[in-house]
């Protein structure tokens, strides 16, 4: 559709700043009708900030919004559904002990000051699906349908609101792949039908399947829209990292190896098909003892679903594990931890530190758990215990009763991986383990992991930034739209290699 067509929605100008951020930077961004318009960025990029604003949710320090041309000021969701703006997000806000019809309609058209109509909200509902080319029981619980149809439900609930402008924030994130095509089915007939579509994925498959518009942020700016049929995949990828990649010199990764080379040990641990429904599927790995293997991606690819999946807080329903080449169960973090394995997570202040804790305490908790509850540690040993990893690590505190909260970003991080260290793992799983910390911290942790891959343990690593993954690993494993696509020798390749297999260029 050509660039003179009036948008339906227009944002001019939309900067917002939260306290010692800028979220948006005088951002243009448009909806034409009949179009998926895909809005692309990194973590940080401004995305969730852009849609709270479109829905009302917060409201911008400077810029104008236009619907139909008119200007508007959403103050609330309700307002903004109010204007024709409604939203679907990744986890569906209905109630899933109420049946389809009153999911869609309960409040709205059907219902009465005095009593529910339930045969003309039955009717409603069923020909509202049928438009969509759904034909499914309207009076049956929404809970016996799969979140693919609860997602189309959701849709129908936004179209009963006479909808012009639809938001689907991440709505493929936990479906699968059957699935994914019926709700493409669903958005594309939208579309035929004029509706103005606003997607929002980290699936690159996707978003050149779907999309007819793809706008990218960047560190709360824009960095440009395009036609989905006029933008190769690397220069997507490239212009969502900031950077031509093509043009920088390989990066090779930085340590000489004082342990047995890769390659002559039996693996450790080694998974074949592993994966979750709606997660991750067909995830083979191998890790050696004294080996750091890398595992890289875009966001969303997969790799924090793939590190849960290993150290059991998700349970795989796919594929097994294998631990000194026998098949390993592990359903819980305790049976990982049993079987030798620790894990620093990605969001360390949600997931990782226990912040109302001392620092001693949260140094030893994952040695208590592993001795259980009858096996206490005594005082003087968990003084010991502390005292020792404070002065190995290198963490900075007043002593260790003072709250973990207190300390540095590094410091915390430092204390998580003290944490797994004192259960003395076979294994460590760590995940971003240095995002949100200062350089130095981040030389001095990653230093003390390849201190540890030379004294034989094995590491897996999740990282985002791909030369930081390059640079301290020894093999890399690359996936895409969560599902491995590449095993790469770190010190053979560079990050455009990399990069070009993300944009599906080879494997």
């Amino acid at each position: 559709m050509g660039s003179e067509t009036v948008p339906v929605l227009e944002m001019k100008r939309i900067s917002k700043s939260f306290p010692g951020v800028q979220a948006l930077l005088c951002v243009d961004f448009r909806m034409l009708p009949g179009e998926v318009h895909t809005l692309m960025g990194q973590n940080g990029a401004g995305k969730s900030t852009l849609v709270k604003i479109i829905t009302g949710v917060h409201r911008p320090d400077g810029g104008q919004i236009l619907l139909d041309g008119r200007q508007i000021r959403p103050s609330s969701p309700q307002s903004a559904q109010r204007e024709g703006i409604n939203a679907v997000f990744q986890e569906v806000n209905l109630c899933t002990n109420l049946s389809v019809a009153e999911n869609i309609y309960l409040g709205r058209e059907g219902s009465s000051p005095f009593a529910i109509r339930w045969g003309e909200m039955h009717r409603k509902a069923a020909a509202l699906l049928a438009d969509l080319n759904v034909d499914i029981d309207v009076a049956a619980p929404l809970s016996t349908f799969s979140l693919a149809v609860q997602q189309i439900v959701a849709i129908a609930r936004a179209l009963s609101a006479r909808a012009k402008v639809l938001i689907l924030d991440e709505p493929t994130s936990s479906l699968a792949e059957d699935e994914v095509k019926t709700l493409f089915s669903v958005i594309r007939r939208l579309k035929a039908q004029g509706m103005a579509i606003l997607f929002i994925t980290h699936f690159l498959d996707q978003v050149f399947e779907i999309s007819d518009r793809i706008t990218v942020l960047r560190n709360g700016q824009r960095v440009g829209e395009y036609l989905a049929t006029e933008i190769s995949r690397m220069q997507l990828v490239t212009r969502m990292v900031g950077r031509d990649v093509t043009d920088e010199g390989p990066t090779r990764a930085a340590r000489a190896r004082a342990a047995t080379p890769a390659g002559e040990d039996a693996p450790f641990l080694r998974t074949r098909g592993l994966g979750k429904k709606g997660s991750v599927r067909d995830i083979d790995l191998e890790v050696r003892p004294g080996e750091e293997l890398g595992i890289a991606g875009l966001l969303g690819a997969g790799k924090s679903e793939t590190a849960r999946l290993l150290f059991g807080i998700d349970r795989a329903d796919q594929g097994t594990i294998e631990i000194d080449g026998e098949q390993a169960r592990i359903g819980s973090p305790l049976d990982a931890i049993a079987h030798g394995l620790g894990f620093c997570p990605e969001d360390r202040k949600l997931e990782g530190i226990l912040g109302d804790l001392s620092l001693r305490e949260n140094i030893v908790v994952a040695l208590q758990a592993k001795r259980g509850i009858f096996r206490n540690l005594s005082r003087a040993r968990q003084d010991e215990i502390a005292r020792t990893y404070i002065a190995r690590l290198g963490i900075v505190a007043a002593d260790a009763e003072v709250p973990i909260s207190k300390l540095s970003g590094g410091n915390q991080q430092k204390a998580l991986l003290a944490r797994w260290l004192a259960t003395d793992p076979r294994m460590l799983i760590l995940d971003e383990p240095t995002r949100g910390i200062d350089v130095a911290a981040k030389g001095e942790i990653m230093g003390q992991v390849m201190a540890l891959c030379d004294q034989g343990m094995s590491v897996v690593f999740v990282s985002s930034e791909m030369a930081e993954a390059l640079r301290y690993s020894d093999r890399v494993v690359v996936l895409r739209d969560r599902r491995k696509v590449a095993e790469l020798a770190a010190g053979e390749a560079d990050e455009q290699a990399v990069y070009q297999i993300i944009a599906g260029g080879h494997a």
